[in-house]
Parts: C-alpha cells; sequence; structure tokens
C-alpha cells in the first residue's frame, strides 16, 4: 500500500508539470487550457479559423475520432462518425474543441469527451500587398498585423509609388465594404495612428502607381516623371525635375493636355522666361501634361555666328604676328 501511494505521488507530480499544449475541454465545455502568448501580449496561433484551414482535433482515448481535417468552404469541420459537420467558421481552437465535444455528447458517441484542437496551417488570412511596392507578397495575418507591416513584407513603396494605398476588405454580413484610401505622407509621418489599421485575413492592400508628366525638349534630362507629390506640380518643379533648361531656350513653352476622353490634346502656350524672372506666376501642371521647351534656332545661330567670328579674328590675328 505505501508502495502504491508513493507511485501515485510520483505520477501526480509529473502530471502537474506537463504544459498544456492545446486547448483541451471536457464533457460541461469549460476551457481548461489558457491560451499562450508571445509575451507581448499577441496570440500566436489561435485567431479565428476560417475555410480551407488545417485543423487538429484530438479525442482522448478515442483514435478513430481523432484526426486532421480543412475547414470547408461552408465553414464546417468533417469528422467521423458524425452525421453533419460541425461549424467552425470564426472560431478559436479552444471554442472549436467545446463545439466539437457538444457534438460528440449530442450525437451520443461519447459521455464525457476531453477533446482538445490546434491550427496546424492557417490559409483563410491570406493579406495580399501588390502594385508599386519591391515585391509584391502574400502572408497570412497570424498574430497582430498591421498596415506598415504589410507594406514591410513588400520591402517598402517602390520609387514609382502614387501618393496613397488603397485597402481592400473582405465582405461580411453587412455586405461588401468601400475600400480605404491612406495617404503615405500621413502613413509614414504618423500623423493619425488610426490610419495604421490592423488587418485580420482577407484584405488586398494596392499601391498604384503614380500618375506621369512628360518632360521634352531643351532640357537636361527630358523624360517621364512620376508625380508623386498629392499637390500636383508646376512649370518651376517640372525644370527643376529635369535639371533645367539648356542654353539657347525660346522664351515660350507648350503644354499639352488631354481633352476629356478623346485622346487629344490642346497646345497651351506658356511664357517661360518671364516666369523664369519672376514676372509672371508659375503655371500649374497636371497628371499626364506634356511640357516642350523648344529651342530658339535664332539665338542659336547669332551665338554660333559671333564664335565663328570671334574665332576667325583670333586666327588672323595670330597669323599677322606670325608673319610679322
Amino acid at each position: 500500500m505505501r508502495k502504491l501511494a508513493r507511485l501515485a505521488l510520483v505520477v501526480g507530480a509529473v502530471y502537474s508539470t506537463l504544459p498544456l499544449c492545446a486547448q483541451t475541454v471536457g464533457a460541461a465545455g469549460g476551457s481548461q487550457a489558457p491560451e499562450y502568448s508571445d509575451g507581448a501580449g499577441n496570440n500566436l496561433g489561435f485567431e479565428p479559423v476560417g475555410p480551407g484551414d488545417l485543423i487538429a482535433i484530438l479525442v482522448t482515448g478515442s483514435p478513430e475520432l481523432s484526426r486532421s481535417s480543412r475547414v470547408t468552404a461552408e465553414g464546417k469541420l468533417m469528422l467521423p462518425l458524425l452525421k453533419e459537420g460541425v461549424p467552425v467558421n470564426g472560431m478559436t481552437p479552444a471554442r472549436i474543441a467545446q463545439a466539437v465535444s457538444a457534438e460528440l455528447i449530442k450525437e451520443k458517441l461519447l459521455v464525457e469527451p476531453i477533446v482538445s484542437a490546434s491550427v496546424l496551417e492557417y490559409r483563410s488570412r491570406r493579406v495580399s500587398v501588390v502594385g508599386a511596392v519591391r515585391m509584391p507578397v502574400s502572408f497570412q495575418a497570424i498574430g497582430e498585423m498591421h498596415l506598415l507591416d504589410a507594406i514591410a513584407r513588400a520591402q517598402g513603396f517602390a520609387p514609382d509609388a502614387g501618393p496613397e494605398v488603397i485597402v481592400s476588405f473582405p465582405s461580411d454580413k453587412d455586405g461588401e465594404k468601400s475600400p480605404l484610401h491612406v495617404p503615405i505622407r500621413s502613413l509614414l509621418g504618423a500623423k493619425d495612428a488610426a490610419l495604421n489599421i490592423v488587418l485580420h485575413g482577407g484584405e488586398e492592400i494596392r499601391v498604384p502607381e503614380a500618375l506621369k508628366l512628360f518632360i521634352v525638349g531643351n532640357v537636361k534630362m527630358p523624360g517621364a516623371y512620376p508625380m508623386a507629390d498629392p499637390d500636383g506640380s508646376t512649370v518651376l518643379k517640372a525644370l527643376a525635375l529635369s535639371q533645367g533648361a539648356l542654353q539657347f531656350s525660346a522664351k515660350r513653352a507648350y503644354i499639352y493636355r488631354l481633352v476629356g476622353d478623346s485622346g487629344k490634346r490642346e497646345e497651351i502656350p506658356v511664357e517661360l522666361r518671364d516666369i523664369l524672372h519672376r514676372k509672371t506666376p508659375d503655371v500649374t501642371l497636371q497628371a499626364n501634361d506634356i511640357l516642350y521647351v523648344p529651342d530658339n534656332p535664332r539665338t542659336r545661330l547669332t551665338a554660333t555666328t559671333l564664335d565663328r567670328m570671334a574665332g576667325f579674328g583670333s586666327s588672323v590675328g595670330t597669323g599677322m604676328i606670325l608673319w610679322r
């Protein structure tokens, strides 16, 4: 009897030190295991499940009822010997264990089932980051995930990123949600903490490319430049982007702007020299505008002629000196 009592004490001490690795419930349906966290208050692996997630169910003493199964498109978990699937969509592992235990009792398969449930793989919490980012990516939103965390996983914004981020949400009971437009400048500047929204899975984060401004003609670096500034651009800003106008530029530049949806462009003259000399206010440019800075052939011809005359005069003078 003494040996049996000592053995019982040892077994009890060992059992009390075993970690609880899953959510376990008894016949009463009450949770007996806490939800573990990563030390920062973020529960890892205990987020609500959805269609496609892989769930492991363990029924103590009943291996025929224990199995791993994916949640169906209808949000149910199909288990052996149960007539119908167990609805688990939106449940945590603790609640799934309770639901399975209640269903086993309802079907009169077990009197006092001890059920544990754990998530082996998430597929329903997919978040996609696409568009003008350095590396488009898709991942599962497990743990506490914010908008900036998702952008960081995509390695940040691309150089041609537009002025805003568009977040699309999955449909819920109330129907489709309107997309959220988040200004990048305010998001990165932490002007409003509410803009760094929490992601729960199912969101699509899209970063549109910035609209372009085209600068051509007698400038140092012609090309297409993104209009990332939400305040728009001007002629002086465009010249700064293209590193300024070259020598012998004309006094007047031209803006070619689209007219409605016709695809045609109207020509708008701009007094470039007056703007540079602050005699005329700067002119606002719109997205897809073409700023053309023409060359002034008369000024170039005059300068070329003067250079040739100066070169001819210097060569003649040198020749006379040598001849003397």
